[in-house]
């Protein structure tokens, strides 16, 4: 199956280039906020958040009279992100260093770290670093007023929940109302993979936030040129499969399913091996590092691969210790993992990510994409490919086979999103309203008139979108069985106001303008003539200057990718995923009907008859929907 998505850089080299301080693009961004008391870090992975934290630190405790500061990780394996650093060797005025006893993701309990984190608090030493565990229960033992002047870095902040189970989530929103605490908080993942929301509204309004997004990162890359995202159907189980999408001359990361889930085969360690006699047969296990020595199928080439399905711990010690060490793209070949190797991750040498069975949290896929974006000179190519069951019409759970399949392609769409580079939107005030470097002027559009607005479209988007995209009414809508206009006008503006609930109709308006014209345009195929440029809509090029936001509005963001999904499974499976559809469709409601209504006289008008229910065509079909609707709500009026 061909990519959905495939995006190529300019490698201009600027994100990776450091100034006279020794700060890379982004970690100067973040630089410039170091004032800020409540600091939103949203960075893609390997842009380099961790160091960026460093300089972030060392200036609050030495020039903004923070006196501690308190990293917190999600998981021991990343505290090695934020191990002593000499910054001083490339400029910047002081070095960032931890000592030893004070780095708390070490095997061992919480009740010695709990204790280990009160000593520190109360005592000398600058620097702490623990996980995300060892936060929760020490915040149990201690007063909010304790971290008065302290800094509290939270890494992989979508973690975080303001969810009411969510311990981290209370703990954050309590301290920041009864200390004056410093908070940093660091994301690689521009959204939240659920429907539970970081942070309350109220709380997520007093953090500045400080933005680096994809494009920006990739196309300033040395080597990385190109990133594929792609899916793989299968029918069976997966193991099956494997061979078909495995490429064991890539240096690979491959995700098998949760034991949880329906691709599962209930037997993790089974799996492992038998993807081992796929790839070729073992030869012997490194005894001091746990990495599995097979000899390929074919011209008998010896791969190394590192198991972390197996969790014993002496031996999930052993080989993680051995990838913190790995300098070269000999020193391994291939990882299997399970639960591990997704975030805060650093496999450079990593050119393909594989994962297995669908991933109900986005977040999880774009860490897991994150694993093979990282710049390095042994690729040029970066990809990630997701092995799924297609749907089988003879199986009682095929629904949730399809919705899987639909979701997949939406975080298709989405990272398409992400992936792009921005555009900035200006009303065209008349004909000769031209654009300016990287503006596109639309008639019609209407501008944030607040700056609460102008946060949500500078920041939120792909939040947005991201909601937007995993609402069950759009998945039953993203196969063209429903008016783009229903689309963009109903379907979205009911998302947006459920999300900013305090937002007016007008604001909503606002937002919905923007979420709908950079959606279309990002997945919109451009070409250029002279200094004109040209964007398909609706199957014909349109003059990028002649843009209204009538015209974007007939639409529908979905559709490319379902053309390409269209064509690449079986006939039968595409019905499968129609019908199973057809039988969960959305209702009609009084807003479509309005939209639908001219529609349908036109159709009546060119085709002599009214729009049928039963058509083959979903359109038409819906149109013929509306109709009975339209009737019926007629007679109840007695119209």
């Amino acid at each position: 199956m061909p990519n959905l998505v495939e995006v190529s850089y300019r490698q201009t080299g600027e994100s990776t280039k450091i100034n006279e301080m020794g700060m890379r693009e982004m970690q100067a961004r973040a630089y410039e906020a170091r004032h800020e008391q409540y600091l939103l870090l949203k960075a893609p992975p390997a842009s380099g958040k961790s160091r960026a934290l460093m300089f972030l630190a060392l200036d609050k405790l030495r020039n903004q009279g923070v006196r501690k500061a308190i990293i917190a990780v999600p998981e021991r394996s990343i505290g090695s992100s934020f191990a002593s650093t000499r910054l001083s060797a490339h400029g910047f005025f002081a070095d960032w260093v931890v000592e030893p006893a004070l780095n708390l993701c070490t095997p061992g309990g919480d009740q010695g770290k709990v204790k280990a984190f009160v000593d520190f608090l109360n005592g000398p030493g600058e620097i702490l670093i623990c996980t995300h565990a060892t936060l929760r229960f020490a915040f149990e033992a201690i007063e909010e007023e304790l971290l008065n002047d302290c800094l509290l870095a939270i890494d992989e902040f979508h973690h975080v929940s303001a969810d009411a189970d969510s311990k981290l989530g209370f703990m954050l929103r309590s301290v920041m109302q009864k200390s004056t605490v410093h908070i940093v908080a660091m994301t690689g993942s521009y959204f939240r993979g659920d429907s539970v929301p970081v942070l309350l509204p109220e709380d997520e309004a007093k953090f500045v936030k400080v933005t680096y997004n994809y494009y920006e990162q990739l196309n300033g890359y040395t080597y990385l040129k190109s990133l594929g995202i792609g899916y793989h159907f299968y029918s069976g189980r997966y193991l099956t499969a494997i061979a078909e999408v495995l490429d064991t001359d890539k240096k690979t990361i491959l995700h098998i399913p949760s034991v949880r889930s329906g691709e599962s085969t209930q037997d993790k360690y089974n799996e492992v091996d038998t993807i081992l006699d796929t790839i070729g047969a073992v030869q012997s296990q490194d005894p001091a590092t746990g990495v599995i020595r097979v000899k390929r199928h074919g011209d008998g080439k010896i791969l190394k691969v590192a198991d972390l399905v197996h969790d014993e711990p002496k031996a999930r010690d052993k080989i993680v210790g051995y990838l913190r060490s790995l300098t070269s793209p000999d020193d391994l070949d291939i990882i299997v993992a399970l639960g591990m190797a997704k975030e805060g991750f650093d496999w450079a040498f990593c050119e393909h990510a594989l994962t297995v069975g669908y991933r109900g949290s986005l977040t999880e896929i774009i860490q897991i994409i994150g694993r093979c974006t990282r710049d390095s000179p042994n690729k040029s190519h970066a990809q990630f490919t997701n092995l799924i069951a297609q749907p089988d019409a003879h199986d009682d759970l095929v629904k949730l086979a399809v919705n899987n399949m639909l979701k997949a392609i939406t975080c298709s769409l989405l990272m398409e999103q992400v992936l792009a580079p921005n555009f900035k939107f200006k009303t065209k005030m008349s004909e000769d309203d031209k654009a300016g470097p990287g503006e596109v002027k639309i008639g019609g559009f209407k501008e944030p008139t607040s700056k609460r607005l102008r946060d949500i479209i500078d920041s939120d988007l792909n939040d947005l979108k991201a909601v937007i995209l995993q609402d069950d009414q759009m998945l039953k809508a993203m196969p063209g069985n429903v008016d783009p206009e229903v689309i963009n006008k109903v379907l979205i503006p009911k998302i947006i106001k459920l999300r900013y609930p305090d937002l007016s109709d007008d604001e909503v308006e606002t937002v919905r303008q923007h979420i709908v014209a950079d959606s279309v345009l990002k997945s919109g195929e451009f070409k250029e003539d002279g200094d004109r440029r040209f964007i398909k809509m609706a199957g014909k090029f349109v003059n990028i200057d002649d843009l209204h936001i009538d015209l974007i509005d007939k639409i529908n963001p979905f559709q490319a990718a379902f053309e390409i999904l269209s064509k690449s499974v079986t006939a039968s499976v595409l019905k499968t995923i129609q019908e199973a559809i057809e039988a969960t469709r959305i209702t009609i409601s009084a807003e479509e009907a309005v939209i639908l209504w001219p529609k349908i006289k036109d159709f009546t008008r060119v085709h002599g008859r009214p729009p049928s229910h039963q058509a083959p065509d979903p359109l038409e079909a819906r149109m013929g929907e509306a109709l009975i609707y339209i009737r019926n709500q007629r007679r109840q009026q007695g119209v």
